[in-house]
């Protein structure tokens, strides 16, 4: 198979130096970096609300467990520390577009078409995966781990619960239970504030101003559930970032189906054993022992193999080298036949060899090099 053409740049020299590699290297450097600074900047100040957000899931798993839901910073840095880690993460992942740009145009240059093409199918692809694993991390595995960690770290006391009855003895002190904090309150004043489990009392301060305290409440319990801001937002970052490489499955299976070591007949026939590894690498990615965590996290990982298999035979490495993916998936949609796919640039005895009845016309050989001489 002969080799493809390049295809240069015309407005760049045929042949570049070491020297002028570095130049475009630290050029290129400077431009990816233009993004995430301030990107990182304008995220430290909504720092706040981004820890909020990673907060909500705990903290609903707090309340439903008659926990206050509120989270410790033991550090007089600990809470600026997390803010500055957030903000650089965030300003990392919005500006990854922007990043892997520059950096394709510092490796554009020196690829072959056909490559340019693979590039172009694997990068949008990859990124739609990762959304979807964070979603699906969020909205669906993290309430449900953060729910059995946090159930499993209760233990009630079998203490004696008081009688309830419908009126309060004289003297008896009695805090209302509200929804909603009162818009009018006096000092002395005091409440609980549900589903929070917080105390509230109104207070006049030394220099005469009025505040209201507060404090969490919690059942009796011989342990005590205080969760850490740093530990719990390492905790989600490290979570994510396992969810975002594990759903770049389907993608690893493609490329290893491009160069030859995976086949779509392989893939099927060793579904049984898949899920048995798939299963294993659910039980490793989720820290809950509980086996409905480990089921939610086995069904997309299934569904991502799936995908793997759909993707090697939509997308056969010879049709992206030819950009041929959608319009001859559609042709095979249409005529419901399976046409032979293009010929696998990197692997050239892939190509599929021509039927019987297709190999010579009814006037000879249809390769004149294939024929024989002629008499002399």
């Amino acid at each position: 198979m002969p080799e493809p053409s390049r295809t240069r740049d015309p407005n760049r020299e045929a042949v570049m130096s070491f020297g002028d590699h570095l130049e475009e290297l630290r050029r290129r450097a400077i431009l990816a970096l233009l993004v995430p600074l301030p990107v990182m900047l304008v995220a430290f100040f909504f720092a706040r609300e981004l820890v909020d957000i990673l907060a909500e899931p705990l903290r609903a798993a707090l309340r439903a467990a008659g926990q206050p839901d509120v989270l410790q910073s033991l550090g007089v840095t600990e809470t600026m520390a997390v803010h500055i880690k957030l903000a650089f993460v965030v300003g990392i992942v919005v500006s990854a577009p922007w990043i892997l740009y520059q950096l394709w145009k510092f490796v554009e240059p020196g690829l072959y078409e056909h490559e340019r093409r693979f590039a172009r199918f694997l990068v949008p692809g990859s990124a739609l995966l990762v959304v979807i694993g964070l979603l699906t991390f969020y909205f669906i595995l993290l309430p449900l781990m953060l729910q059995v960690l946090v159930e499993y770290s209760i233990e009630p006391r079998s203490t004696t619960v008081p009688a309830i009855v419908e009126k309060a003895p004289d003297g008896a002190l009695v805090f209302p239970i509200v929804a909603e904090v009162p818009t009018e309150a006096v000092v002395g004043q005091a409440w609980v504030k549900m589903p929070e489990h917080v105390l509230n009392v109104v207070v006049r301060s030394a220099d005469g101003t009025i505040q209201v305290l507060s404090t969490p409440l919690s059942i009796d319990s011989s342990l005590l559930q205080q969760n850490r801001l740093n530990e719990y937002v390492d905790f989600v970052l490290l979570l994510m970032f396992g969810i975002a490489v594990v759903f770049q499955l389907p993608l690893v299976m493609l490329l290893l189906g491009w160069v030859g070591i995976l086949r779509v007949e392989m893939l099927r026939e060793k579904r049984r054993l898949a899920i048995f590894i798939l299963t294993i690498v659910a039980a490793a990615v989720t820290p809950t022992s509980d086996l409905t965590s480990m089921l939610l996290m086995l069904v997309p990982l299934y569904l991502l193999y799936e995908l793997g298999i759909l993707l090697l035979v939509a997308a056969p490495p010879g049709a992206i080298a030819e950009g041929s993916v959608v319009t001859g998936f559609l042709s095979r949609l249409r005529s419901g036949k399976r046409r032979p796919a293009p010929p696998n640039p990197y692997n050239p005895t892939s190509a599929p060899r021509p039927r019987a009845d297709e190999a010579e016309s009814d006037d000879g050989p249809s390769d004149p090099s294939s024929r024989g001489s002629a008499p002399s």
